[in-house]
């Protein structure tokens, strides 16, 4: 690691992969066993909380001092580097292929800048299963090069993160964040930084929908967000601000405008869809609805392995993506201990409103509902609301082989309206039937 490279470390902070010690003492053990459960990262001697250099000096001693540590792991673990880069000390731990390692506290492991001891439950359901295999996130796009980085929208995360940088370098920003490997770009750099991400991943997007109505039929407006994971974050929460009521509070001289939905709850659930997409899979979107009765925010990829509902409300967070989490969690978008719906219920509940429906399968969704709604008569009983062939062309494209009667309840008509529709599309050519009734699929032309 060169001095400059360091410097950016430091001014970015302390995150997944970034920890700070003043001092060596034995208790980094904790962190050389969080490193190594996790994504491994830099373990910074001789810098304060604040990111101030206070200097530390490597003698032999010193080093064979924390190699001994290392190796005093269960399993053990080998430091990839020790070295003297100015005044400070770095110490290079990677992922091992090992893990759960253990020191003589406990289990440890990274939670974005913290390193958190975890009970034995947390051991079960994060290390229930570890092939090795990288996530999405992970994963190099080989066809990427420097070029398809915007510096812009680094300058955006910067200024979101609040740090302060003159001259930007892209390769040291994408290595300083961990988005890159054997000089080749993660797919979370090119989700993040790109400049057409979508070009490049064709998932990279999110629908915003507003309905009239409850029953999923007529939109009135809609955005489909194709950019970057900030990019879909902010447009989601003006979508939302847009559609919600809105009261304002007098306090003396102060106005406060007041949502019907707590606003904060809303970022952090919208933050843990785009943190928790499963971006392996083709085809799909997040999805932001606001129907007359409730907000549904739903993303791709239910809960992983070793973990449910019961869990995660307590706090117990296994990600899908820890670099994206790392990343909201520096621009302050996302809690850094990796409870967002922990929070979600602390802040309903500050808000005296219910804690949102928790639903998953294939997706994962969570549902507001909005308090001041009242069905009237004329929605009771209007079953003749026409199905927007638009809303049935994308439940197909998002599984092709579902039926006539699965739309109908999708969209709460009866299975001959939806047949109908299905007819006029096919009778257009927009639609066509594959193979047999029972076990063929739909094509879209």
């Amino acid at each position: 690691m060169k001095p400059d490279e360091l410097k950016l470390l430091i001014k970015e902070g302390e995150g997944l992969t970034v920890e700070f010690k003043e001092r060596f003492t034995n208790k980094i053990d904790k962190d050389i066993v969080a490193f190594a459960n996790s994504k491994g990262g830099h373990l910074i001697l001789g810098v304060d909380d604040n990111g101030k250099i206070v200097g530390e000096k490597l003698i032999n001693k010193l080093k064979a001092e924390i190699t001994d540590l290392a190796r005093k792991c269960d399993p053990n673990i080998s430091i990839k580097k020790i070295s003297q880069i100015d005044k400070t000390i770095v110490i290079e731990i990677t992922e091992s292929d090992k893990k759960p390692h253990s020191c003589s506290h406990g289990f440890y492991r990274r939670l974005d800048a913290i390193t958190q001891k975890m009970t034995q439950k947390e051991i079960k359901i994060l290390f229930k299963e570890n092939d090795n295999q990288p996530s999405f996130e992970e994963r190099i796009y080989a066809d990427a090069s420097l070029n398809d980085i915007s510096k812009e929208k680094i300058k955006t995360f910067f200024k979101a993160a609040n740090i302060s940088v003159s001259d930007i370098n892209i390769k040291n920003v994408l290595e300083s964040l961990s988005l890159t490997k054997d000089s080749f770009i993660k797919n979370a750099g090119i989700l993040f930084f790109a400049k057409d991400p979508r070009k490049m991943i064709l998932q990279c997007q999110m629908t915003c929908a507003a309905f009239k109505g409850t029953n999923r039929i007529h939109i009135y407006d809609r955005i489909d967000i194709q950019d970057d994971l900030l990019t879909q974050f902010e447009s989601a929460i003006t979508f939302l601000k847009k559609h919600l009521n809105i009261r304002s509070e007098i306090k003396g001289v102060n106005r406060k405008d007041i949502y019907e939905i707590s606003i904060e709850a809303l970022r952090e659930a919208v933050a843990n869809a785009i943190i928790h997409r499963d971006y392996s899979i083709y085809g799909t979107s997040i999805m932001v609805e606001v129907h007359e009765d409730r907000v549904v925010i739903s993303n791709p990829g239910g809960l992983l392995a070793g973990v449910d509902i019961p869990s995660i409300k307590n706090g117990i967070s296994k990600r899908r993506n820890e670099l994206i989490a790392d990343i909201f969690a520096r621009m302050d978008k996302a809690e850094r201990i990796g409870s967002g719906l922990k929070r979600i219920g602390e802040i309903m509940k500050a808000t005296k409103q219910p804690f949102p429906e928790i639903d998953s399968n294939y997706f994962f969704h969570i549902t507001f509902k909005r308090p001041f709604y009242t069905k009237s008569i004329s929605q009771a009983s209007d079953k003749s609301l026409e199905v927007d062939v638009n809303m049935i062309l994308e439940e197909i494209r998002k599984n092709p082989k579902i039926s006539a009667k699965k739309l109908a309840e999708v969209f709460g008509v009866t299975s001959r309206a939806i047949e109908k529709h299905i007819s006029n599309l096919k009778a257009a050519g927009s639609l066509e039937r594959v193979g047999s009734k029972k076990h063929g699929h739909w094509k879209i032309k």
